[in-house]
């Protein structure tokens, strides 16, 4: 099985004319992902290369195609409009992957969503995932190339974002007979471990990538949650990185609730305080958010912690007994 989607997922693009929206929409649809539209305002009735139908507007979108998910590629200063566009023409899962989006903007547009969502059923809630974020992937069996111009719909699983499809692998595929589920707040770092597993014959059901910004969607323990929830995911891996303390919190979570096996990776144990690493929430300030204090709580939650990231598949395989 997977987490919040699967083959028939059917996906939008904001921002479908822009140069980054146009090549990772034509990488999803490669990949198998069910592309039913994308929204540029003023580009209604259009078709992008490779034939996907463009709309005006979200809610024009999702009225003739259903889609029930969205990627955001517009431009930062309008990120926030785009993903509240999305949720107010009843998108559910939104991925917003574009980067430098202002943290105020995020407060704001988390306020909104965190109402809208407080007046819904469990089933019904809005997900927002990023932003600053690779995005999502549920691998299916390979049945071709992938992601090959010659060889479209080549892969039963859906890629919502920017990660590069091959490397992923379903379980069905898996030599251990096995699948993990993948949360991080690093886009390569989300895909080192991949493929690190992937090498090691274990599969993945979904791969999360929650972004590094300081205000996002999905965080750790909501991914954890599914994860656990989630019947075909073995294990969870979890990559996380100095700044804030959801790691922490995510340690105390697991120490709590989850059953599977988890490992972890936590990156920036070299970062000197006060310096801002990378993304914008991965900064140690007043003595929290350090990589030892991250560590240490998950160590005592009994999660396998590995040290390098070159160790991240074997911390997974080690954590599952392999």
């Amino acid at each position: 099985m997977s987490v919040l989607i699967n083959a028939e997922t059917r996906v939008l693009c904001q921002g479908i004319t822009g140069s980054f929206g146009a090549i990772h929409t034509r990488g999803c649809h490669l990949y198998g992902t069910k592309m039913v539209g994308g929204v540029t305002p003023g580009k209604g009735g259009l078709k992008d290369g490779n034939g996907i139908p463009i709309f005006n507007t979200v809610a024009e979108a999702v009225d003739a195609t259903g889609a029930d998910a969205t990627m955001i590629f517009v431009p930062a200063a309008f990120t926030m409009d785009a993903i509240l566009e999305a949720a107010d023409a009843g998108i559910k899962l939104i991925c917003a992957i574009t980067e430098g989006v202002p943290v105020q903007d995020m407060i704001r547009t988390r306020a909104v969503l965190d109402e809208m969502n407080s007046r819904r059923e469990a089933g019904e809630r809005i997900t927002l995932i990023g932003p600053n974020c690779p995005g999502i992937i549920t691998p299916g069996p390979k049945t071709g190339s992938g992601e090959s111009a010659d060889s479209p719909y080549t892969n039963a699983g859906c890629k919502i974002g920017i990660m590069p499809g091959y490397i992923h692998m379903h379980i069905s595929e898996a030599k251990t007979g096995k699948a993990v589920g993948i949360v991080s707040r690093s886009g390569t770092l989300t895909y080192e471990a991949v493929w690190q597993c992937s090498q090691l014959g274990i599969g993945q059901t979904t791969c999360i990538g929650i972004g590094g910004d300081p205000v996002r969607g999905l965080d750790h323990i909501e991914s954890i949650k599914l994860f656990e929830q989630d019947p075909d995911t073995a294990g969870i891996l979890m990559i996380g990185e100095i700044g804030g303390t959801d790691e922490e919190a995510a340690a105390s979570y697991i120490k709590q609730h989850v059953t599977k096996p988890v490992a972890a990776f936590i990156a920036g144990q070299t970062a000197p305080p006060g310096k801002r690493m990378g993304h914008a929430g991965a900064i140690i300030s007043g003595g929290e958010g350090t990589a030892e204090s991250k560590i240490k709580a998950l160590r005592e939650a009994g999660v396998q912690v590995a040290e390098v990231p070159a160790d991240m598949g074997q911390a997974m395989a080690t954590a599952l007994g392999i």
